[in-house]
């Protein structure tokens, strides 16, 4: 903490089991805030306090006459909008994920277990240059896959199963958050049609994703693709905002109007439902720009990779 550019830093021997820095934050807050004052602090959806409940009331007594309030979305807004060296962060990380998965048929061959890919590929992402791999998510199994967030199995890779892949590496604090579908040998015309179907979603909502247009303009031009007659599955979140969290503010749903705006950071994730109760999901990265959206990971081809 020394060697950054803040000068005032307030320390304890930690733990402390009388105090365990809430005095100090008190009387920190206090200097900086006049009495009577407010003081905000993020409250909504994708947001922590990250203190014990009791530290939270010493604190509050601790500050006096001073209020703790909501701050109104401030944090959600200043975070939702990137600058250019944060952009460039997941952009890196976006890469450092992209070569993993241009990798991936020296891990997962037919016979090797679900469990032993997951393993392995978080060992690609590492190798290619991760800071670590807190989030991996996928699946396989014949024809498509059932759902997306199981744990691994045992199950080993068999001829025509569809392998989805999805993870949430960091570099340098920010996250990347994308996936990627491989056939176990050739894909059947039905898995072709779902991926290409899922391409194209992806590129509509790239295409709707431009400065002005609402979040649920994105919902809409990906559900429009994959989910015509709205009857064939109940979509839900197709994608959300990302920086130093996995997911952050918005939510890509039909209800959410918050207006694009230029230094958002974006994934699409459209999905759809095959005639056998299967799924199959995809996802890109994507950052809002004056022109439409830029592509941060590299954009899959319509063609299902083969393994």
């Amino acid at each position: 903490m020394g060697q950054t550019w803040i000068k005032d830093i307030r320390t304890w021997q930690a733990p402390n089991y009388e105090d365990d820095g809430v005095g100090l934050l008190a009387e920190a807050l206090r200097e900086v805030t006049p009495v009577g004052g407010q003081i905000g602090i993020a409250d909504q959806m994708e947001s922590h306090v990250r203190m014990p409940l009791s530290d939270l009331k010493t604190l509050e007594a601790g500050l006096e006459t001073r209020v703790l309030k909501s701050d109104e979305c401030i944090t959600r807004h200043l975070r939702m909008i990137k600058s250019e060296a944060e952009i460039d962060k997941i952009r890196f990380a976006a890469r450092i994920a992209d070569r993993a998965f241009d990798r991936l048929s020296e891990i997962a061959q037919i016979g090797v277990p679900l469990s032993g890919v997951f393993r392995s590929f978080q060992a690609l992402c590492l190798d290619e240059g991760a800071d670590w791999v807190p989030y991996l998510a996928g699946a396989a199994d014949q024809g498509g896959y059932g759902d997306v967030i199981s744990p691994a199995t045992e199950k080993a890779l068999a001829q025509g199963d569809v392998l989805m892949l999805d993870t949430g590496l960091v570099w340098d604090g920010y996250f990347c958050d994308f996936d990627r579908n491989f056939s176990v040998g050739f894909p059947s015309t039905a898995v072709e049609q779902a991926h290409r179907k899922l391409i194209d979603a992806a590129a509509a909502g790239r295409e709707a994703a431009k400065p002005g247009a609402a979040i649920s303009d994105l919902f809409h031009a990906m559900n429009a693709v994959t989910n015509p007659d709205g009857q064939s599955m109940e979509a839900g979140r197709l994608g959300h905002g990302l920086g130093m969290q996995l997911t952050e503010w918005p939510s890509i749903i039909a209800v959410d109007h918050t207006s694009l705006v230029p230094g958002m950071v974006l994934t699409l994730e459209p999905s759809v439902k095959l005639q056998n109760g299967k799924i199959m999901v995809h996802e890109e990265n994507i950052v809002i720009r004056d022109g439409g959206a830029e592509y941060l990971s590299a954009p899959q081809d319509r063609q299902i990779r083969i393994l």
